[in-house]
């Protein structure tokens, strides 16, 4: 299994797809960085000769934020929204949608508020006794 950043991309998956795998590299970044190297996107994740993976590794490692550098990065913009009182910060901090979307009607299960459905009917009688 080929290892990139840490992360064990599958094998038997085509290396356009394999390398989404990586947190912080999607479907066009993946795409962009197989062009760079001429590596054929059709091409399994396990055919990959050892110069293309380093090949693989270098480019993405020096060129792009992922995995454990991303997530902080991430977390680190998220407080300082909190810290300066921002609108997104508080939504943020109260596990709330924080893109303007609606909460009348959705978003129940993010509040905690599930509702659970009814029942197939009704409670059986309680026996005498």
């Amino acid at each position: 299994m080929p290892r990139i950043a840490g992360v064990n991309i599958p094998e038997n998956k085509r290396i356009v797809i394999s390398l989404t795998y990586i947190y912080g590299i999607g479907n066009a970044l993946s795409k962009r960085v197989l062009e760079a190297l001429k590596i054929d996107e059709s091409k399994k994740a396990s055919d990959l000769t050892a110069k293309e993976v380093n090949d693989l590794k270098e480019i993405i490692e020096k060129n792009h934020k992922i995995e454990g550098d991303l997530r902080r990065q991430i977390m680190i913009n998220v407080k300082r929204l909190k810290d300066i009182g921002a609108w997104r910060g508080m939504r943020h901090s109260r596990g709330l949608p924080v893109r303007g979307q609606r909460t009348k009607t959705n978003n129940r299960t993010v509040r905690g508020n599930t509702r659970k459905t009814m029942g197939s009917g009704r409670k059986p009688a309680a026996s005498p006794g």
